[in-house]
């Protein structure tokens, strides 16, 4: 007697499925998002500036040399200069060079910096009740290395060459008079007076005389008492 196997048919299995896979998608914090769009927005405003600094551009005046106060501008003081932007600056433009020359410097100058109207003044300087004289002194009887206007000095009235002492052996009478520096002269080398330094003194009207006499004789030592 045989026996018959059962034999099963192979067919599809049905195996478990793996389910799709779901990316999450990234939420963006609302600050990230407000601080992309705010660094766009000054993207945007940096070029606008560049673009008009760039249109801005101008020529200037700027100080080619140390100018003191009270100096009278000259050309040499100056150069022109391009300068993209100056907002907020008010330089003088190159084309009024004509406007500058001859005034006085109302603050000291530095080389390099923009020259502006409110730097300059029109005003002398010389007070009401002065006159100007002009004094001569050898290098070694300035009493800074270099004077500048606006500079209070005394000056002191020596005596006479032999004879610094009268007859009862007491000094002699010395006499003081304030004034203030209105600018000086460097000695002309090519000049007769090449080792002689011309300052330009303001005093009072009354002293005026005395003064110019006591220069007249060399008898005058300035004293500096006050740096503008």
């Amino acid at each position: 007697m045989s026996v018959a196997a059962n034999h099963r048919v192979a067919g599809p299995v049905d195996a478990p499925v793996e389910p799709p896979r779901v990316v999450r998608q990234r939420r963006m914090r609302p600050g990230l998002l407000g601080l992309a769009v705010l660094l766009i927005a000054l993207g945007g405003l940096g070029a606008a500036f560049a673009v008009t600094s760039v249109r801005a551009t101008g020529t200037y005046l700027a100080v080619s040399r140390d100018v003191s106060v009270g100096t009278a501008l000259t050309a040499d003081d100056l150069r022109s200069v391009q300068v993209a932007g100056g907002v907020g600056l008010s330089p003088v433009s190159a084309g009024d060079i004509d406007k500058v020359i001859g005034k006085r410097a109302a603050v000291t100058l530095v080389p390099g910096t923009l020259l502006t109207m409110d730097q300059l003044t029109d005003k002398p300087l010389l007070g009401p009740g002065q006159q100007q004289v002009a004094i001569g002194l050898k290098p070694n009887q300035v009493p800074a290395k270099k004077l500048k206007p606006g500079d209070k000095v005394l000056l002191v009235s020596t005596p006479p060459q032999n004879s610094s002492v009268t007859g009862d052996d007491r000094p002699a009478q010395t006499t003081r008079y304030d004034a203030v520096v209105v600018d000086w002269a460097e000695p002309d080398e090519k000049g007769p007076d090449r080792n002689t330094i011309v300052v330009y003194l303001a005093l009072a009207n009354r002293d005026a005389p005395a003064v110019v006499t006591l220069a007249a004789q060399n008898r005058l030592a300035v004293i500096l008492t006050g740096a503008a």
